[in-house]
């Protein structure tokens, strides 16, 4: 196996034109896991944890720019007040270690439909900055995953950032799994709440092939929320509300749940999301 070490970013990029297979690594919490289970052999591994410029953050005309490189830690530690929900969700990916060493960006790469990561940036309507020798491109993140591990890059492009507005609002994330902690989520989901341009973001996990969004449902409740006197949405409200959220799950049998099982936590989920937001 040959291993690439770009110092730089343009330095990486050339690297990566040069040798379009390779498989970037900064925290490695996936792909070592495939290489000691002999999941998967690469041809090379590009190590980018030399690359500053991946661990930085800031801000582009009103939206957090979020290097491919800050870890979960820092996300949780710098950016919580401001992204809430991908703070709940990062808490619950693994141990401290991993939380560490562990990025959004391989979350986003491996592009797996049980990442913790996906369904709080689906739910913010969040981009996904990816970079080639070529140029820059910005693909919105609801059609960045297109397939189970499959995602809208080129083989010569690197992911650099994500992009996402600060909370407008509210923000829950809630997870399934076979125990609290250091799991792969049955399924997850997650709620953002928009009161000034009175939208509602979904975003569910673990439960399709993609990561996937709960459109109807969106578009349902947006239309039931009173959001000027705040009142409380109904229970017939809150009952569609899951139903429709279940609805637009695409789930299997598998050894972490069954396909009923899956819809029925995601009713719960919705249903519950909502409520925690809006009180």
């Amino acid at each position: 196996m040959e291993f690439l070490q770009p110092s730089t970013w343009a330095e990486a990029l050339d690297m990566k034109a040069a040798h379009p297979e390779t498989t970037p690594i900064a925290g490695g919490t996936d792909v070592m896991v495939e290489l000691n289970l002999d999941h998967g052999r690469p041809a090379s591994i590009m190590d980018l944890t030399r690359i500053k410029d991946l661990t930085e953050w800031g801000t582009d005309d009103g939206l957090l720019r979020i290097g491919a490189g800050v870890t979960y830690t820092r996300l949780i530690e710098e950016l919580g007040d401001r992204l809430p929900g991908l703070a709940m969700a990062s808490r619950t990916v693994g141990s401290p270690q991993i939380r560490n060493r562990g990025t959004v960006g391989g979350n986003l790469g491996t592009s797996s439909p049980a990442g913790d990561a996906h369904p709080p940036l689906l739910a913010a309507d969040a981009q996904v900055e990816v970079h080639s020798k070529a140029g820059v491109r910005r693909i919105p993140v609801r059609e960045f995953f297109t397939g189970p591990k499959k995602n809208a890059m080129l083989k010569d492009e690197l992911i650099a950032a994500f992009l996402v507005a600060p909370a407008p609002g509210p923000q829950q994330f809630s997870k399934v799994g076979t125990r609290n902690a250091m799991v792969i989520a049955v399924c997850s989901f997650a709620l953002e709440l928009d009161p000034a341009h009175r939208r509602v973001g979904t975003g569910i996990g673990s439960a399709g092939p993609t990561p996937l969004r709960a459109v109807q449902a969106e578009e349902f409740i947006q239309g039931e929320l009173e959001w000027e006197n705040r009142r409380p949405p109904s229970d017939a409200a809150m009952g569609r509300f899951g139903e429709l959220v279940a609805a637009a799950a695409k789930p299997i049998d598998d050894v972490r749940g069954s396909a009923a099982y899956r819809r029925h936590a995601l009713a719960v989920m919705a249903r519950r999301c909502l409520q925690w937001c809006w009180t």
